[in-house]
């Protein structure tokens, strides 16, 4: 992933993974014997850990977890799901896969927001509201991808804990 985020997808190759990672380009191959399969793997792990983490977390209000939701979409591993995106907008064969795994994280993250945030999506405009945070943070996450926007997206993320307070009821 550290590859992927630091070199982009055409820089990421399985050589320069399995340098990286110490081992064998053969070994490499062995588990992973493409570069799709290695990269969709690797993205759906991560996918994985960041789900098993959100749930993990020592729930204190909606303020922590709104601003737990932004920093997934502000750190490395969001930048190197995000080139893999890019490549599989421009790699056919690649873009299927990508596309499903996108969607399945999607779903999971936003069943785990709801969990988090106490939220009854029986409500009206409730899951809208829910599906909001999470576009806004993924924006906030591209806005971080050419320039240290820390102090900013601090502001913009107690204005979004105050809204979602407000929504959620």
């Amino acid at each position: 992933m550290a590859c992927l985020a630091e070199h982009g997808w055409a820089g990421s190759t399985v050589s320069v993974v399995a340098e990286r990672a110490g081992v064998s380009r053969g070994a490499a191959q062995h588990h992973f014997p493409t570069r799709e399969d290695l990269f969709t793997g690797a993205v759906e792990y991560v996918a994985e850990e960041r789900s098993a983490a959100l749930r993990a977390l020592p729930v204190q209000g909606r303020a922590e977890v709104v601003a737990a939701l932004v920093d997934l979409y502000t750190g490395p591993l969001f930048r190197a799901a995000l080139q893999l995106c890019v490549a599989a907008s421009n790699e056919a064969q690649l873009r299927p896969r990508v596309t499903e795994l996108e969607a399945r994280v999607g779903r999971e993250t936003h069943r785990i927001a709801v969990e988090l945030l106490g939220a009854d999506e029986s409500r009206p405009g409730t899951r809208e509201t829910v599906q909001g945070l999470l576009d806004m943070a993924r924006g906030l996450g591209l806005a971080n991808l050419l320039t240290d926007d820390t102090a900013r997206r601090e502001r913009v993320v107690a204005q979004w804990a105050a809204l979602v307070e407000e929504g959620l009821g």
